[in-house]
């Protein structure tokens, strides 16, 4: 691997000019090597349950986060939302929580392994090696090729970014992943700063006999709960992997479901050409559909004209004409004469030699319909065959509509007037605003001239569909007068019943199982979880929405409840791969989804299974002196349902101790705290632990989760994260070309939102100046200390007042954004703003000539490396012992204390930084460099302003505290009541719509008449300073109103109390 401080990147550094140096970058490496040491000797992070001297349980905080699939090494997509974990748990261990973060390696599901026809031994094998699983086969991106750039990365190439070249071909052993990825994820993290408890980390699978246990005894609680059910369902499945594929087995399509079609059977009248060869057989076209309730509106049907097509004989005697793709999927769902397996009459048809067929179609109106072209129609969804409706589909009637209005395209492909002109469109539809004629209404609506309006035809049908589902009422048939959603279900039953229609599933999207096969829908006996039912769901619904949960944002939740009404059953089993086996069914390994939904109390007790560098539980010897095998049922029972403790337990006395402390363990720490994961497990993961919580705790609902953060994903400059961009960044190579800190800094200062957040490269090289510069800074300010060349004594200036003032209010404000989990915003509080501070104070100092205080800026230095370290750890750990001289970790420090914060304070404050601001735009704006400068100050408001303010101050605002839209129109008719002159009431809604942005920004306090804070006194005390920031040789300052003002009428009403203007000359 490369060296800890290789010079590689952009970085830090060259900033006369020359050639770049990394000795800042190698600077806070140093610093992080030797706090993780400190960390480490003093097991900082390593916890356990605590209680006070008359037994009460301490404040505990747990904290957790997905384990990591172990295909590799931890890139910076996982470090971005791990960090909401990691600054969490640092803070609530500086605020003087007892928080542990526990981590371990996921390692369950399809192992991936090269193809041994291809075996990794050199990088020319490796040309065309692909990953696939146990059964071998053809490979396509796996999700590491998709996020590397795809067609350009080959296995080869991923491998080298993680693995020495030389021990690559180790990797065709499917344990060699366990063996290798879990200690190398644990290293890194521990270089990133994470605060780990280590001796609670694992591997999942049977490899570990306790995990193993553990997950045997989840699932036959789950079946004592009815929780776990046999039968056929329909699976997202791999027909090269010979098994369902779950998520996590996917190298794309996560979170895609079996989508249930109708496939229409569409009796073939009249044979030709080499459809003659199946004479005296039932010859049906496929089309597959979402709306059987819309067949009554039929009057063609569509396919390819240049797609590829088959017949295909079916167990009840039938021959079907569909794609091969379609053919696969409907063979596998129970249709063929031997499952799985298609027969081909005819292969390779043409979609010409299907043109102008005439067919009988159940429920249309017309008897017979005809085989058209349709030039737009996928063969890659539903059986590339597709029935007309053009009353309610757009798509169909702007296809339609084309053929009739234009012969040559008729004549084209053979067909004749008759099989199109003759048939009108069907209303079968009335949808209230859009008539019975939907898809003509939307056409001229969108103004869609024909099937190459692609974006126009999809918003069409979006629209239609959905109004059509909802709102629209039936107008034909036996179901005329009921809603569609109604109606719906009931004319399905009805066709497949008469033999007019057949059920049939796909993926709802396209899906890529790692092994490089695209999945189809199988019908599959299956052991599944019963997610969805009734009551489980009404479980689960009334926890999230209550106070007991939190979802951070209003998003978040919405985005819990979408899930908790669409996810169904789920299969949670396959026949082979690497995890647990089903305990009565041995035949069946438990999926990767299933076996990490209550992991979350396992943390609780496997420091004592594992301990340290044992993530098997069998490297060592475990901590608890217990055998796997012990942990019956019964045992876990005692430990996490509080059920009695097996007697044969009971009476070895160390054996005893040990459960019992498990137990203490596990009821001080759950329920869990909070839960830190990207939004895209809210679908599946995050929404089954809940599940699975609310079966396994049934009686117990103080146990369930009491909170989940969510985030969007990491973009790189902006930009998708992809090897052929060259930013695509693994957390090893983040550390070694940032440094941990400036990684963790800009990780921050990217987002919290569920929106994607943005790492910038720029600001993670600036942070490793910022931080190295602050540290001169810091050097410097306490060596002056250490000299007396600080002030002491009270604080009897106001910018002191104000700086230590400050300081209070920003120390509050990132205490509500960490506790909130809005770090970019803590970040912004807790350092920018807390910097910019400083340096105001600092350059009031330098500029008036007085030194700076002693205590203030001591006090300074030690807020900000406190209220830094959450993101900064290494960096503050050093300041807090190195430079400060203190004992301890900085991690053990408490939030700093803060004082009340004096509004007046810093009211006056922000006026004396606004007017100067607006005063350097005015000087700056001079055509030459004025020497002399008059502040015009206003100490109170004329009198119709001020009847204003109090009108504004009675207007009653929204529920956020804002003034409603409809204010001004009120204004009006104030104005009126108060008889004004003219020329007030031209300036009073320009006064009001300023008034209103400056509460906006500032609050209530901006519709005070008068202000709290004397202007006057504010800046006769800063004048000098003023004086000097603004390169003046004069200054004065003048109240409008007394005598010897300056200025005129005009110059005097652009002032107003707490925006005074300045006149320079």
């Amino acid at each position: 691997m490369p060296p800890a401080k290789a010079a590689k990147g952009a970085d830090a550094g060259g900033e006369d000019g020359g050639p770049k140096s990394f000795a800042r970058r190698n600077h806070l490496c140093d610093i992080a090597d030797k706090a993780q040491a400190k960390w480490r000797e003093e097991k900082i992070f390593e916890t356990r349950a605590k209680y006070d001297a008359d037994g009460r349980p301490l404040p505990k905080f747990l904290v957790t986060f997905p384990y990591p699939y172990m295909n590799g090494r931890l890139h910076l997509g996982h470090a971005y939302s791990l960090t909401k974990a990691d600054f969490m748990t640092q803070y609530q261990l500086i605020k003087g929580v007892n928080a542990l973060f526990p981590f371990g390696f996921h390692c369950t599901g399809m192992p991936i392994q090269v193809r041994e026809a291809e075996p990794m031994e050199t990088e020319a094998a490796a040309t065309n090696a692909e990953v696939a699983v146990e059964k071998k086969g053809k490979g396509k991106k796996s999700k590491l090729v998709a996020k590397t750039g795809g067609n350009v990365v080959r296995q080869w190439d991923i491998m080298k970014m993680m693995v020495p070249e030389d021990e690559i071909s180790a990797f065709t052993d499917p344990l060699q992943w366990l063996k290798y990825f879990p200690p190398h994820g644990k290293a890194d993290l521990e270089r990133f700063g994470a605060a780990v408890d280590w001796r609670r980390s694992f591997i999942t699978t049977a490899v570990n006999p306790y995990y193993d246990s553990f997950i045997r005894w989840q699932f036959n609680t789950l079946k004592a709960n009815d929780k776990v059910r046999f039968g056929k369902r329909a699976n997202v499945y791999s027909t090269l992997d010979g098994q369902v594929c779950a998520d996590h087995d996917r190298a794309s399509g996560e979170g895609v479901g079996p989508q249930e079609y109708t496939l229409i059977k569409l009796r073939v009248l009249e044979l030709k050409g080499r459809l003659n060869q199946l004479a005296g057989k039932d010859v049906y076209l496929a089309p597959a559909t979402l709306r059987p309730e819309t067949m009554y509106g039929q009057t063609n049907c569509f396919v390819l004209p240049e797609g590829v097509y088959g017949a295909y004989e079916w167990a009840d005697g039938s021959v079907m004409i569909m794609s091969a793709r379609g053919a696969k999927g409907l063979a596998h769902q129970g249709f063929a004469k031997e499952w799985g397996k298609v027969e081909c009459l005819i292969p390779d048809l043409t979609g010409q030699e299907l043109i102008g067929l005439p067919l009988s179609a159940p429920n249309a109106t017309y008897d017979v319909v005809y085989t058209l072209p349709l030039l737009t129609i996928s063969m890659g969804k539903g059986t590339g065959v597709v029935t007309s409706v053009p009353s309610d589909a757009p798509d169909d009637y702007a296809a339609l509509k084309e053929l009739k209005e234009k012969p040559q395209f008729r004549e084209k492909f053979g067909l004749t007037d008759e099989m199109v002109m003759p048939f009108d469109v069907v209303p079968i539809i009335n949808i209230p605003g859009y008539g019975n004629m939907s898809a003509e209404v939307m056409c001229e609506k969108l103004k869609i001239k024909s099937c190459k309006d692609v974006d126009k035809l999809k918003a069409a049908k979006e629209e239609v569909y959905l109004k059509g589902f909802y709102e629209g009422v039936m107008e034909v048939g036996p179901y005329a007068g009921d809603k569609v959603c109604d109606a719906k279900p009931k004319i399905r039953q009805e066709m497949i019943e008469a033999g007019q229609a057949l059920p049939y599933y796909e993926p709802e999207s396209t899906v890529m199982s790692r092994s490089g096969d695209e999945c189809i829908v199988a019908l599959t006996d299956q052991w599944y979880l019963p997610y969805g039912e009734e009551a489980w769901v009404k479980q689960v619904s009334e926890h999230v929405n209550s106070s007991n949960f939190t979802a951070y944002s209003q998003s978040a939740l919405d985005k819990f409840n979408f899930t908790l009404g669409w996810l169904k059953e789920w299969a949670c089993t396959r026949l082979f791969g690497l995890g647990t086996r089903l305990p009565w069914d041995e035949t069946w390994v438990i999926e990767s989804l299933s076996d990490s939904t209550i992991y979350m109390a396992y943390y609780t007790v496997a420091h004592l299974l594992h301990g340290h560098d044992n993530l098997d539980g069998i490297t060592k010897p475990s901590p608890c002196n217990m055998a796997p095998e012990q942990f019956t049922d019964a045992v876990w029972d005692y430990i996490f349902l509080s059920r009695p403790m097996p007697s044969a337990c009971s009476t070895d006395a160390n054996v005893k101790a040990t459960l019992e402390e498990m137990r203490g363990e596990f009821e001080y720490w759950y329920p869990m705290d909070l839960r830190c994961s990207a939004k895209d497990l809210i679908p599946n993961h995050l929404t089954m632990a809940l599940y699975n919580h609310a079966s396994i705790w049934k009686d117990r609902p103080e146990l369930w989760p009491k909170g989940y953060w969510t985030n969007g994903h990491i973009l790189v400059d902006a930009e998708k994260m992809s090897k052929s961009k060259g930013n695509f960044l693994m957390l090893n190579e983040c550390i070694e070309r940032f440094s941990a800190d400036a990684t963790r800094f800009a990780c921050a200062n990217a987002g919290d939102s569920l929106l994607d957040a943005n790492f910038e490269v720029a600001t993670a090289n600036n942070a490793i100046i910022t931080l190295t510069k602050e540290e001169e800074w810091f050097k410097a300010t306490l060596e002056a200390l250490k000299t007396d060349q600080l002030r002491t004594g009270p604080l009897e200036f106001f910018m002191d007042r104000a700086f230590d003032n400050e300081m209070n209010r920003l120390i509050a404000k990132t205490e509500d954004n960490y506790t909130r989990m809005m770090w970019r915003e803590g970040l912004q509080g807790g350092f920018f703003e807390m910097q910019l501070l400083r340096d105001s104070y600092r350059d009031w100092c330098s500029r008036t000539g007085t030194a700076m205080h002693a205590g203030l800026t001591t006090r300074f230095i030690e807020v900000q490396t406190v209220i830094l370290a959450p993101i900064c750890p290494h960096f503050c750990e050093f300041v807090w012992g190195e430079l400060l001289g203190k004992t301890g970790s900085v991690l053990r420090a408490g939030w700093p204390a803060a004082g009340a914060v004096d509004v007046w304070t810093s009211s006056a404050f922000l006026f004396l930084q606004k007017s100067l601001r607006n005063f350097r735009n005015t000087v700056g704006k001079s055509k030459t460099p004025p020497t002399k400068g008059q502040v015009l100050v206003a100490m109170e408001y004329p009198q119709w302003k001020k009847e204003t303010l109090l009108y504004l101050q009675s207007v009653p605002k929204t529920e956020s505290g804002a003034f409603p839209d409809d204010f001004m129109a009120g204004l009006r008719a104030f104005a009126a009541q108060k008889n004004f002159d003219k020329k007030q009431q031209q300036g009073l809604m320009q006064f009001a719509a300023f008034v209103r942005a400056q509460y906006d920004e500032a609050g209530p306090s901006a519709l005070d008449v008068t202000l709290p804070y004397d202007q006057r006194a504010v800046l006769e005390e800063n004048l000098e300073y003023a004086r000097s920031a603004l390169a003046l040789e004069v200054l004065t300052i003048h109240i409008v109103g007394e005598d010897g003002c300056p200025g005129n009428e005009r110059l005097w009403q652009l002032t107003s109390p707490g925006h005074p203007v300045i006149v320079a000359a």
